[in-house]
Parts: structure tokens; C-alpha cells; sequence
């Protein structure tokens, strides 16, 4: 099988076509057009046996690598450490060229291919993480615009303004202000700025929340129905675990959400110490999960009170419940994925 790699750039792509031996059969450079991907296929038909390879195909690469992977063609997805130290140990030394980066790239492939990330088409699974990145985007600028209306409020009404404030409870404050001074005239034409900004963002939320529902239906998962997992969890684990297929095990499933333990032996002394890697945005929604399962009633909460009992604190007790819950939520996942294919 050959390998064409493909150096991405933003108004233009490189591609070198290598065969198994490394040597380099051809070479293209062509526009990033919207025909572009048609182009490139048009110019690889006299090697059927083929396997893209893409330059940061999560990045720059990104729109090229989709686009192949939508026609069906087979595309992996090379970072940019790794084509730039085939390059310096190539002959070449640390020459750069679009053709040598292409090369590098395809022969990066060439060696590696079954440890690199396979490019899938993009599904629903990144509808799911748009939307989670989108809600934290907007539940950031909520708590920046709350924070300044509380400021202003804070000075403007006699008596202050209680913290964590909400559109009506603002509202009812503003219009119980008189405004005496210039300067308090100002600051409450600022806090209805501000109230506006709010409600905006109080509404977009409400939207967001729909939209993930409806997404969360449309896929069929059940992860709503384990406690602790409400709309907003359940689509950011589903979009940053994309494919639950990835994961031979559970314990590779906790290992890349954080909450597995590392080992850090040393003679005969055993011991794990906490795993701070990891997925971050899925060690958070595990987090989020152990603290309501440990506050309520059932069974999270009777594993979590056994591990206190044992001598555990509780900051390790929750550690232990998370570990427990990768689990859940890897078979979960694994039980909804085979449910979809059958």
C-alpha cells in the first residue's frame, strides 16, 4: 500500500505520494479550494491502494482530512512533532520544504500507522462536544455579566445587592433605585445594560439546553438514567468520548478519564498515587457525578460511606466512587453502542 502524505496549509496543500520502500513516486501542490479533495482523489486514481496521511488533521488539517474521509478513503491523522523529527532524521537534515514535509509526513505514516488516530467522518458525536463548548462559553460570559451587575447594583441600591443574583431578583432591584447623583445615573444605566446582556444570555442557555436534549434523544443514549447524570453531563461525556469503541477496556476508559490511579512502586514498596492527566473535561463531569451520588441516597452513596469506613478520607472516597463510575459509564456506553447496531 502506498502513502500520500499532505502538508495543510491555509490557501494551499502539498501532497507526495511514497511507496512501502520510502521512495517518492510523485508530488501535486494544489489550491484549498471547495473542489480540492475531488482534485486530489482525480490525481491519486493510479494508486487505488492508498492511505492519506494529514499534517494536525484535528487542526489546520482538518477540512482536507474530513472531506477524504467523507469519500470513504482511509486517513490518519500524522501531529506535527512527529513529521518534524522524521525530517531531521532524514537525509535531508532540517531542510524545509512543503515536498520534504509532505514526505515526512507520509513516512511517519508508513512506520506507524496502526498507533495513529484514524479520521473518521465527523457524526453526531461532534454536534454533542459544539454544544458543550458552547454552553460553557456562555455560562462563563453569564457569570462575568452577573459578577459586574452585582458590582454596580452593589452600589447603586441602599443596602446592597445579594450575591448569586438572577435577571428578576436584578430587576426588581433596578427599578427600586433612585438614582440621585450623575454618577448614579450612569450606574443605572449600566445595570440595564447589563440586565439586557443577562436575560440574552439567560435565553441562549434555555436554547442550548433544548438543543442537547433533542441531540441526546436523537442519539438514543441512556446515560440520563444513571444518577447524577443530568442533560448537560450527559452531552459532554458523549462528545468527548466520541466512539467507546476506542477503548478496549474499561480500565483504558478510566486510565484516559483520570480517575484510574498511577502506580508508583518502587522495591517492595507498593503504591498508587492520583492521576492528575487525563481528559479533564470527562474527570469533571466524573466529579460532578460522585459528589451527587455521595450527597444522596443510594448506591453510590453506600460505596462511598464503606470506603469511610474503612479509613479513607473523603476527598479518597470520592476518588474511589469516580473510578467505580468510569466503569458504569464505560459499559454503559459500550451497552448503548451494541443496542444502536443491532
Amino acid at each position: 500500500m502506498i502513502t500520500i502524505g499532505i502538508d495543510p496549509h491555509k490557501s494551499s496543500l502539498t501532497a507526495v505520494v511514497v511507496d512501502p520502500a520510502g521512495q517518492q513516486l510523485a508530488s501535486r501542490r494544489l489550491p484549498m479550494t471547495v473542489d480540492a479533495a475531488e482534485r486530489l482523489l482525480e490525481w491519486a486514481t493510479p494508486w487505488p491502494k492508498r492511505r492519506f496521511a494529514v499534517e494536525g488533521a484535528a487542526g489546520l488539517g482538518r477540512g482536507i482530512a474530513q472531506l477524504l474521509a467523507a469519500a470513504g478513503e482511509d486517513v490518519v491523522d500524522v501531529p506535527a512533532t512527529l513529521s518534524v523529527r522524521a525530517r531531521l532524521l532524514d537525509s535531508g537534515g532540517g531542510r524545509k520544504t512543503d515536498v520534504s514535509d509532505a514526505a515526512s509526513v507520509a513516512a511517519v505514516a508508513s512506520g506507524r500507522a496502526g498507533r495513529l488516530r484514524q479520521v473518521v467522518a465527523e457524526d453526531h458525536t461532534v454536534v454533542l462536544r459544539l454544544l458543550c463548548e458552547r454552553r460553557e462559553d456562555l455560562a462563563a460570559t453569564r457569570v462575568q455579566i452577573a459578577n459586574r451587575l452585582h458590582s454596580v447594583l452593589r452600589d447603586l441600591v441602599a443596602g446592597g445587592a445579594p450575591r448569586n443574583i438572577s435577571a428578576p431578583r436584578a430587576a426588581a432591584l433596578l427599578a427600586s433605585a433612585r438614582p440621585i447623583t450623575v454618577a448614579d445615573q450612569c450606574r443605572r444605566d449600566i445595570a440595564s445594560d447589563l440586565l439586557t446582556d443577562l436575560r440574552r444570555v439567560d435565553e441562549l442557555l434555555k436554547v442550548n439546553q433544548r438543543q442537547a436534549r433533542a441531540a441526546i434523544r436523537g442519539v438514543g443514549s441512556s446515560l440520563t438514567s444513571i444518577h447524577g447524570v443530568g442533560v448537560v453531563i450527559a452531552v459532554k461525556i458523549l462528545g468527548h468520548v466520541a466512539d467507546i469503541r476506542r477503548f478496549p477496556t474499561a480500565d483504558h476508559f478510566a486510565s484516559y478519564t483520570g480517575a484510574a490511579p498511577l502506580e508508583a512502586s518502587s522495591g517492595d514498596r507498593r503504591r498508587h498515587r492520583l492521576n492528575t492527566g487525563g481528559n479533564r473535561q470527562l474527570n469533571s463531569a466524573l466529579h460532578t457525578i460522585a459528589v451527587c451520588q455521595a450527597r444522596d441516597p443510594g448506591p453510590g452513596r453506600a460505596y462511598y460511606q464503606r470506603k469511610l469506613d474503612e479509613g479513607k478520607t473523603p476527598a479518597e472516597a470520592r476518588r474511589a466512587l469516580k473510578r467505580r463510575l468510569a466503569t458504569v459509564i464505560f459499559r454503559t456506553l459500550a451497552r448503548d453502542r451494541k443496542l444502536s447496531a443491532a
